[in-house]
Formats: structure tokens, C-alpha cells, sequence
């Protein structure tokens, strides 16, 4: 297998932008979603704006321009407005300049006014970028909107998204390791530390229970009270998942930015042709509807990626980079977004969502929506390196069941 296409999403839920290659940090790809819009209500208040609620926001697309290495520029975001293909063109054109809108990729804040944030139930912070950026995004919705820039900010990853309570990276799933014993070593073909401090436990516990007496008379030294056996069973049941290369990663250490839920998003081209075989007339799933990161090409079956835990990105010493697949992505109406209109879809491809309720609802944890695509988190470390498109992707861990949505 392999990368076919890598995206980034400078801005949240416009249309995002294709890359060759792209640089891995914990928070996601570099510059991906450090910017968002929100609606502004009649009192004043602010909305988040998704797109399966706004699917005008369609209608805009995102470019980055990156910093030179020299420093001499600054890095951009071009932003360019096309109208809805329903639309009776004028005499200007797509690069008419006031369609397009440049944005600095690192504004400077501090002439900026701060704005709480709230998704998902995870607050953070963010800046508003003024009139010089909000007017024109709003000429163009038809109402007014604000551009937040998130600065420095992050989110906390909630629930059991981050690897360090993942089903799948503390062994309450079992795990398949291709061509190694089940359930035995890990992909590096040695014992987990949780699995030793484990078997330590168990050990422990069982000399110093052998230390009371039939007659309950105790043969321990004092230290070994009741609170210390409780200790142990703690150390004993927990110590895979927290002692664990992934585990002891800390849930604390997990943050995304205006992202969803995690920092990336797979997906497999090959699941993606089995979407288009369920269009009537020849049509072709736009993959990009998925907002996906990283598609991965070449998989023999369509959605084997429900049972995939690790993979990694390159061959060779410079430079592997290992993915963590932590939950199942479970879809709602964007995918029937009709992306030349900035409307919900007619016809085949506005039933995309309704095809794949038909046996895509297999996440127990989500059992009303359909699963697509895997939300992923990158090993500590990985951080900092490069993927490209064409680089090779093997499997290191399968699981033996799906994961299931917001399970600890």
C-alpha cells in the first residue's frame, strides 16, 4: 500500500488544500484547521460553522502558500470564492481580486481580540482577525461571520479518542500482530512494559498473600498492609495501559486544534471505490467530501481499515512514521454537500449518507450513524518528520474487532 493524497484544511470546513508532501506534529499536519469561521447570530453571539449546517461554505477554497527557508516570506493562505455553478456568470472571472483573499498564515495577535471557543465540548481560545477579513467573508455568505485564529491555543482531546484510552492501544481488544504470536509481543517483537509490570504484580501479590498464616497471623512486614495489596492489584490490572509505550504517553499530552476530534483523518481509497459502486450512472465519490488527511491506496478489501491499529508511513532509517488508529469516524450529511451548487446534493449523490446506513452502521458505540475512514494520532516519536505522496504504508497492528465509539 501507499499515500495516494495528503490534504490540509488551513481553514475548518472550506475546502482544503492537495499537498505532495507534508510535515507530522502531534496536532495535526502543519497549519491544518488553525482557523475557523463563526456565524454571527442576531444577538450578537457567536456559531461554530460546519459544514453539513453551511454547505455554502463549499463554495470557497483554500491554497497555502508556505514560508520560504530563507525566511524572506512569511508564508499565506489564499482564499478564492466560486460561485455557485446555478449562478448567471458576470463579466468577472475567478481571478477577479475581489474573490480572492489573502490571509497571513501567522498573524500577528497582538491587536487582536481574543474570543472563547467552544466545540465539542472543549474550550479554548482564538483571535478575531477584524474587519479586514470578516467583511469579506461576509459579502460573500450574505450574512456576518467572523475569522478566528487560533494563535497558540490548543484543545484537550476528550473522551477515549487519544491513544492512552483507545480500546486499541490498552489492550482491551486483542490485538493481531501480522506474522507474530497473537496477543504476545508487539510489533517490535518484544514483551510490553505494561505487560511486565503486570506479570510483576501478579507475582508480588501472590509471595505476599503466601506471607499470611492459615490462622491469619501475619508474616509481612508491616509495610505490606491491606493499602499496599490494593496498591498492587492497581499496578497489577492497570499496568499495560498505563506502562505502555502508547499509555504512558499521558492524557494530558493529547491537543488538537479547531479539528473535530483527533488530529488526523484516513481514509482508504480502495473503501472509497466501493462508495462509488453504489452510484447509480458511473457516478465518482469525491474523496474529498470525507475531509480526509492521509488516503491510503492499494488495500485488498474495502474497509479492512475498521481493524487497523498502527500503521507506518516510509521504509528505511530515515524516517518510518508511526500512525495511531484510535476510533472509527462516523459520518453525518456533509457527505451529501453538492460542492458546485454550496447545497445539499439531488439525485445519487445527495443519498450517499442513506447507501451507507445500509451496512455501514457497525460501530456499536454510534449505532445510527455509518462508520467511515479512522481518526488517528501520531507516535511521540514521529514528530517533526516529512510523509510524501507515494511513500509506502504498512499495517504493523491489527485489531480483531472494530473499536467502539467513545468506549474507555
Amino acid at each position: 500500500m501507499h499515500i495516494s493524497q495528503l490534504y490540509t484544511y488551513p481553514i475548518k470546513s472550506i475546502r482544503g488544500t492537495a499537498l505532495s508532501s507534508a510535515t507530522v506534529i502531534r496536532t495535526g499536519f502543519l497549519y491544518d484547521r488553525r482557523f475557523m469561521l463563526l456565524k454571527v447570530l442576531d444577538d450578537g453571539t457567536l456559531k461554530n460553522m460546519h459544514v453539513p449546517h453551511f454547505p455554502e461554505m463549499s463554495l470557497f477554497q483554500a491554497e497555502i502558500v508556505f514560508p520560504s527557508e530563507d525566511g524572506t516570506e512569511l508564508g499565506q493562505i489564499i482564499v478564492t470564492f466560486r460561485p455557485a455553478a446555478s449562478e448567471t456568470p458576470s463579466d468577472d472571472n475567478d481571478t477577479k481580486p475581489n474573490r480572492i483573499l489573502h490571509i497571513p498564515l501567522c498573524p500577528d495577535t497582538r491587536q487582536l481580540e481574543e474570543l472563547a471557543i467552544m466545540m465539542h465540548q472543549s474550550p479554548t481560545k482564538g483571535y478575531n482577525m477584524g474587519a479586514q477579513y470578516n467583511d469579506w467573508f461576509s459579502e460573500w455568505f450574505g450574512y456576518p461571520v467572523v475569522l478566528a485564529y487560533l494563535g497558540p491555543h490548543s484543545r484537550r482531546v476528550l473522551g477515549s479518542f487519544g491513544p492512552s484510552k483507545s480500546a486499541a492501544h490498552t489492550g482491551v481488544i486483542k490485538e493481531e500482530t501480522p506474522g507474530k504470536p497473537k496477543g504476545k509481543r508487539n510489533d517490535e517483537g518484544m514483551l510490553t512494559v505494561g505487560t511486565v509490570v503486570g506479570v510483576a504484580g501478579v507475582t508480588l501479590l501472590f509471595n505476599l498473600l503466601l506471607g499470611l498464616s492459615t490462622t491469619g497471623e501475619q508474616k509481612m512486614p508491616p509495610m505490606f498492609s491491606a493499602a499496599a495489596v490494593v496498591v498492587l492489584l492497581v499496578v497489577m490490572l492497570g499496568g499495560k495501559a498505563v506502562y505502555d509505550r502508547v499509555g504512558a504517553r499521558g492524557e494530558e499530552e493529547e491537543r488538537i486544534t479547531f479539528a473535530d476530534t483527533a488530529p488526523y483523518l484516513l481514509v482508504s481509497a480502495t473503501s472509497v471505490d466501493n462508495v462509488s459502486e453504489r452510484l447509480e450512472g458511473g457516478l465518482d465519490m469525491d474523496v474529498t467530501k470525507f475531509r480526509p488527511n492521509i488516503v491510503v491506496a492499494g488495500a485488498k478489501e474495502a474497509f479492512e481499515e475498521d481493524f487497523w491499529a498502527e500503521v507506518v508511513i516510509g521504509s528505511g532509517k530515515d524516517g518510518q512514521t508511526r500512525l495511531l488508529l484510535t476510533a472509527n469516524c462516523v459520518r453525518c450529511q456533509s457527505l451529501n454537500v453538492d460542492y458546485a451548487t454550496g447545497a445539499m446534493a439531488e439525485g445519487e449523490m445527495g443519498n450517499v449518507l442513506k447507501k451507507l446506513m445500509k451496512d455501514r452502521r457497525v460501530d456499536k458505540g454510534a449505532k445510527f450513524s455509518p462508520v467511515f475512514g479512522r481518526y488517528v494520532f501520531l507516535d511521540g516519536e514521529s514528530e517533526g518528520q516529512t510523509v510524501h505522496v507515494g511513500d509506502e504504508v504498512a499495517v504493523a497492528r491489527r485489531m480483531n474487532e472494530r473499536m467502539v465509539y467513545g468506549e474507555h
